[in-house]
This record gives structure tokens, sequence and C-alpha cells, in this order.
């Protein structure tokens, strides 16, 4: 059964939600949802002033990091007066913490040590879901060939994911240096040799935003159009394409700047208008992964489990609140019927990881 119960609160609440009385902790329009969660809480022994609990959490929390728990490289002060709620007096998280980002363009143990040095807590890889973590379920794509899209350790980063044959934009357009035109600086001074031992390309990866979107946005378009050979002269363009995996969706983010950067979500934006007005059709993605994404909520799910037995937490975890900013937001997270088809460990465990509530299971969005 799917995550399928969803309440949100106002904006205020988790900026709100300070060391001090009951009463100031809930804003009036979240009253009804925070007041359930800390009499909920409280009866397992976790509430605001108590010094540690009594029995073990039955709930956990997912928290989005950029723009609710930091922004830039500086921890919004709440967030981390908040954290000092959820740790006891040796400074342990008291319930399963997991946190979610779309960032990606790092890995996994970097975002934990930046996390753990603006939160004055000790935070582990295993607790980091980072735009592209889910793809490790993924596994029916791990040895087919894939071009990597972003910025950052990408091809490492990839690698440690599972995928095995990985091939860079970088590696693609100097295996093909009459594809990218654009910087008349790197057009080559003379006609290269052709290339003939190039792999064919299986799929495409989009892990975030690239640093030369024109370089990106017409060596990922020739691979679509070309059937994953680019040196090759087809008759027709092939649809449907070789597919497309997708990771961070947000169109904007907010750093340091007073205004929102662009994000991943807008150069998906720009391929997905440039395929459609070359080819007249629609581009598909196979999968589109990080939060808002049912599959990257599955995946927390997931770890949350796993955290509570490496806790030696027996009871339950029948709830899961996430915090997060409007990319949490979501009416409902629906079915997801593709995930019985992944061979991948979490299906296979799918009926024990999934959250017990009496028959029903439910996940809170909190927006920030």
């Amino acid at each position: 059964m799917a995550l399928c119960c969803l309440v949100t609160v106002s904006k205020a609440a988790w900026r709100k939600w300070l060391p001090g009385a009951q009463r100031s902790i809930v804003p009036a329009r979240a009253e009804g949802l925070w007041a359930s969660l800390w009499r909920s809480s409280s009866s397992r022994g976790f509430a605001g002033r108590p010094p540690g609990i009594t029995q073990t959490p039955t709930f956990g929390f997912l928290f989005d990091i950029d723009g609710v728990l930091v922004r830039g490289r500086h921890a919004i002060p709440a967030a981390r007066e908040a954290f000092q709620k959820l740790t006891d007096s040796n400074g342990q998280l008291r319930v399963p913490v997991v946190f979610v980002t779309n960032a990606g363009n790092c890995f996994r143990h970097a975002k934990a040590q930046e996390l753990s040095s603006a939160l004055g807590l000790e935070v582990s890889p295993e607790q980091i879901i980072l735009s592209h973590s889910p793809l490790r379920l993924f596994r029916q794509f791990h040895e087919k060939c894939v071009l990597v899209s972003g910025q950052g350790p990408i091809e490492e980063n990839a690698r440690n994911l599972g995928f095995q044959n990985v091939i860079t934009i970088e590696a693609l357009r100097k295996a093909y240096p009459l594809l990218d035109m654009v910087d008349q600086s790197r057009r080559p001074k003379e006609l290269p040799p052709p290339t003939t031992d190039f792999p064919t390309i299986e799929g495409v990866i989009l892990f975030g935003e690239p640093v030369r979107w024109e370089t990106n946005l017409q060596l990922i378009i020739d691979v679509l159009l070309s059937n994953g050979n680019p040196g090759a002269e087809l008759s027709a363009v092939p649809y449907p394409h070789i597919p497309v995996l997708a990771c961070n969706m947000d169109l904007l983010w907010m750093a340091e700047a007073k205004m929102p950067r662009f994000g991943h979500g807008t150069f998906l934006l720009c391929l997905e208008n440039i395929y459609r007005k070359v080819t007249g059709r629609e581009l598909k993605y196979e999968a589109l992964i990080g939060k808002p994404s049912i599959v990257t909520y599955h995946y927390a799910e997931y770890l949350i489990k796993q955290q509570a037995e490496k806790q030696g937490w027996e009871s339950p975890i029948r709830r899961l609140y996430a915090v997060g900013e409007k990319a949490l937001r979501a009416k409902q997270l629906p079915p997801l019927p593709q995930f019985q088809n992944l061979d991948v460990e979490l299906s296979s465990t799918k009926e024990s990881t999934n959250l017990e509530t009496g028959g029903e299971q439910k996940i809170f969005l909190l927006p920030s």
C-alpha cells in the first residue's frame, strides 16, 4: 500500500518550532497538526523539554535542507535551535531522521559533514538523500552505457550508484568535436578523423544543471535524435527515444542572493522545449527523481526503517513528518505501480518497509 494521507500546515510552522512552552510552539493556523504531533509524541516520551524518552519512537522526520535548515552555507538559527529538541543529552537523535535535498553535485559524506557543522550535531552519510540517491534502485540500467550530464563528481557518483558504463558530456564532445559549435573558440581548427569505436549510448542521466548549458543541450539532443549514435545519419527521428532519467526538478532554488537562482528544472524546461520544437513530439522521462518524486519518498521510508533497526528501536514507524518548502507539498502521494517492477532490494522487502498504521499509512508534509 502506498503512502496516502497528507496534511499541510502554515509556512510559519517550522520557523516557530522553538524551545519554550507548548502553546508558543503550535502556531494558530497549524494548531491541529502540531498539537496532534505533540500529544502523540508525548505519549511516547518525546515532547518539548523532557530529558529523555520512555519508549522507542514510532515516527520519523524527513527534513528538506536548502532554504529550510540552511541558506547557502549558513544554518537558519531557528533550525539549529529546533534540533536541540530532537537530540538527547549526548547529542544523539532521539527519533529517526533523514535529510532530503535536491542537490546532487557532491558526495553524501561531504553533505553530511557540511550539515553536521551547520546544525551542531553528528549527521551520517546514511541519513542524506541527494537528488540522485534513489538511482541505485534502478538496477535495470546499471549495466547499460549511459551518458551523464551535470557538474561536480558526476562520473564517480554514477559509478557509486551502480552504473558500470558511464560516458560524460566532455568525453562525448572529444569523440565528436564537430558537435559542439556554439563557442567559436572551441571549434576544431582542422577536420578531425571520424570516430569509429565509440559505444552506443543506451540511456541519458541528468544529474543536475551543467556549467555549459549550450554544449549539454546540443549533445543530449544529438544523442536522442540519433538513437544513441551521434556520429550516424538516420533517415528518421527515432521515437520513442532512448531512456532519460532526470534528478532534481527544481525550477529555482534559494542561496544567499535575494532572488531565486535557476535550478535543474530550468535546464530540463529548455531541453524539453528544444526537443519539442525540433521533433514535434514530447520528451519522455523514464523517471523523475528527487523531491517531490514518489520514488524519493519511498527511498526515504526505506532509510528511516534501516535507521530505526540500527538503533534497536523495536516499535514500528507509523508516521513520517516531512518538513520542507513548497517543493515538498502534494495533495496525495499516488500509488507507485512501477515500483513493483524494479529489480531492487526495496521492492523485495516492500511489505516489511511499508509504514504500519493499523491498515493506513501516513506521511505529513510540513512546509516551511
